[in-house]
């Protein structure tokens, strides 16, 4: 590939049909049920924040919309029309870039090509074909400079870059590549506030830009300001979808935390804490044990 091919950053305003659908999507590895009928849609320029506890099922979810594993019910659709992913290559053909908390970038290598990894321009022909180093750098400076990174040499590791930047640098390298769905896997989860600060602003300028954002998440505080729209998970099963203003901080940690479940481990604290003011021993007490641990709906959870 070279500078004259390179692609646009996607453009497109919000529009009523999307650009990535789950449509009733379930998955089983064996007698485990990971997801069951569980829907997700994303629009150009919009934020949809996929919010669940550990084991909610976001990862099976993401693997999915990501071409990792195809789904054992259901359907996926781009723009309105069926498609099945065969790989990750083959969903980052059709636009959909995904970005991982821990594999995002290759600390041990340089800033010019961590962008350009696996699609390097070159320049010459036959064996003396080679990787232009020259345009790669410009380009990827121009980027970094884009979204407010001002990187000396392009050379340097990217090993030397705070938390938050390599995420946003991950991120600017799909859109430079022509996402048109961007999955953002916890990119926030182990960010200070200053960094996680960073990271936020680049989704908000994704999403200016017309990409579909669907930005996976356990921090509802992260969410809250970027989120269009609120996909909750809990053990596997959809717990709802809402839009911005349709639900509040406390009602969302309710849903991610499983509901009913929440309110009687509140109460159950409650309790334990006015034996303790009333001095009665709570050391003595028995341990709390899971007695439904196939899950609140029925199945197996991972």
């Amino acid at each position: 590939m070279t500078e004259s091919n390179a692609p646009a950053s996607a453009t497109a305003p919000r529009s009523g049909v999307p650009v990535l659908e789950a449509r009733n999507v379930s998955k089983y590895f064996g007698r485990v049920v990971a997801l069951k009928d569980v829907s997700l849609a994303v629009r150009p320029g919009e934020v949809n924040c996929l919010l669940g506890d550990n084991g909610a099922g976001k990862s099976t979810l993401i693997k999915i919309l990501s071409g990792v594993h195809g789904p054992d019910e259901g359907t996926l659709l781009m723009n309105g029309e069926e498609i099945k992913l065969s790989s990750p290559r083959d969903a980052l053909n059709r636009g959909i870039a995904t970005v991982y908390q821990d594999l995002s970038v290759l600390p041990l290598m340089s800033i010019t090509r961590n962008f350009f990894l696996g699609s390097e321009p070159t320049k010459g022909w036959g064996p003396l074909r080679r990787f232009d180093l020259d345009t790669s750098s410009r380009i990827a400076k121009e980027q970094m400079r884009e979204i407010g990174i001002e990187v000396r040499d392009t050379g340097q590791l990217v090993g030397t870059l705070s938390g938050g930047e390599r995420q946003t640098l991950a991120i600017a390298r799909a859109e430079y590549f022509g996402a048109k769905v961007l999955i953002l896997d916890e990119p926030t989860s182990a960010l200070g506030v200053k960094e996680a600060a960073i990271v936020l602003r680049h989704v908000l300028r994704a999403r200016t830009k017309g990409l579909g954002v669907i930005f996976i998440t356990h921090n509802v505080q992260h969410a809250l300001p970027v989120g269009d729209v609120f996909t909750i998970l809990s053990q596997g099963r959809l717990e709802g979808t809402f839009r911005k203003g349709e639900v509040d901080m406390e009602r969302l940690l309710k849903l991610m935390g499983g509901g009913s479940e929440l309110d009687d481990l509140e109460r159950e604290l409650e309790e334990l804490a006015r034996e303790a003011e009333q001095g009665e021993d709570i050391s003595a007490l028995p341990p709390v044990l899971d007695e439904t641990p196939t899950g609140t709906h029925g199945f197996p959870t991972i």
